[in-house]
C-alpha cells in the first residue's frame, strides 16, 4: 500500500504491552493465536513478554502493511472495545448498529461475542475500511 497507512499506534502498542502477560499487545497487533497463548501462559512465563518489548516496532510495521487505513480508526475502535466492548460501543463506532444493539442488550452476547471481537477486531475494521474505500471509488 502506498502513502501513509499508519493503522496502529506504537505508543498504544507499548501501553498494551504493559498488560502483555495476558496477550493484550498481541491481540492489538492482529496476532490472536499468540495472544491466546500469552493469555494462558502469562506471556510464556514472562520470557516472551520481555522479548516482545523489542518486537513491538516490527509488529507495528507489519500492521501498517497488512491492514488498510480508512475512516474507521483502529486505535479508537480498540480503546472503545477495551473499555466499553461488552456494551457494543465499538460496534456502533464501526457502523454495525444491529450487532451493537445486540451487544448492548446481551452484554456482548454474554461475553462470547466479546471474545470473538477480541480475536477478529482488526480484520473487521480492515474489511469495513476496504468496503468504504470501494464505495468511494
Amino acid at each position: 500500500m502506498t502513502g501513509n497507512n499508519n493503522t496502529h499506534s506504537i505508543i498504544l502498542g507499548y501501553i498494551a504491552w504493559a498488560f502483555g502477560i495476558f496477550g493484550a499487545h498481541r491481540f492489538y497487533y492482529g496476532k490472536p493465536i499468540t495472544g491466546v497463548i500469552w493469555a494462558f501462559t502469562l506471556g510464556v512465563l514472562l520470557v516472551g513478554w520481555i522479548i516482545d518489548i523489542f518486537l513491538i516496532p516490527a509488529m507495528d510495521e507489519e500492521c501498517n502493511q497488512r491492514y488498510r487505513s480508512g475512516p474507521i480508526d483502529y486505535n479508537v475502535t480498540w480503546i472503545l472495545f477495551v473499555f466499553l466492548g461488552v456494551f457494543g460501543v465499538h460496534r456502533f463506532f464501526m457502523g454495525k448498529w444491529i450487532t451493537g444493539l445486540i451487544w448492548l442488550a446481551t452484554g456482548g452476547l454474554v461475553g462470547i461475542g466479546w471474545i470473538y471481537d477480541l480475536l477478529t477486531l482488526n480484520e473487521q475494521i480492515d474489511e469495513a475500511n476496504r468496503e468504504m474505500a470501494a464505495g468511494y471509488e
